[in-house]
């Protein structure tokens, strides 16, 4: 089989993982009815009692063709003001970093990706970044920094776009 066969099988089983044992505040577009199975579409609901409560954020999912042996790229297509969160949306975490060493010694290999990682695991690492940022390795400077100094002006920011988001959505 060849690795783009492999990683559509693999993807699939994700999907149905998905489908058998949910993800509360996620849900996504049945990647069969596209036209393309590398690509997710997937919403993700602001949980209660994080700075993203009631906040409804787009991303979108990218595997690679070498799909477990390469993480996906996951993008929130929906703006968002995150430490964790690169300005083009791109979400910073461990888990989406290629295998192996960090060319920077900053990550173990362990923290990095690795084949035994799912689309729910991936999920369950973002729901944990929106309820608990991380500033110390921050993909957005300003927003670490104002998250570890003002808290409250964070807040502010985060409803600020969420409501823009909003308007934005029926304009």
């Amino acid at each position: 089989m060849s690795k783009q066969g492999t990683a559509i099988k693999v993807i699939l089983r994700n999907y149905q993982e998905f489908i058998d044992s949910p993800i509360d505040n996620v849900s996504i577009e049945d990647p069969t009815d596209s036209d393309n199975i590398f690509r997710w579409n997937v919403k993700i609901y602001g949980l209660h009692d994080s700075p993203y409560e009631n906040g409804v954020f787009d991303l979108e999912v990218n595997y690679p063709y070498d799909y477990p042996f390469n993480p996906p790229e996951v993008k929130f297509k929906t703006n968002i003001f995150h430490p964790n969160v690169y300005n083009d949306g791109k979400v910073c975490i461990s888990i989406l970093h290629p295998p192996g060493d960090d060319p920077n010694s900053y990550e173990l290999a362990e923290e990095r990706w690795r084949p035994i990682h799912t689309f729910s695991s991936i999920m369950i690492s973002i729901i944990s970044l929106l309820s608990d940022p991380n500033p110390d390795s921050p993909a957005n400077i300003d927003a670490a920094k104002i998250w570890r100094e003002d808290q409250n002006k964070f807040q502010e920011i985060v409803n600020k776009i969420m409501k823009d988001n909003e308007t934005n959505m029926f304009n």
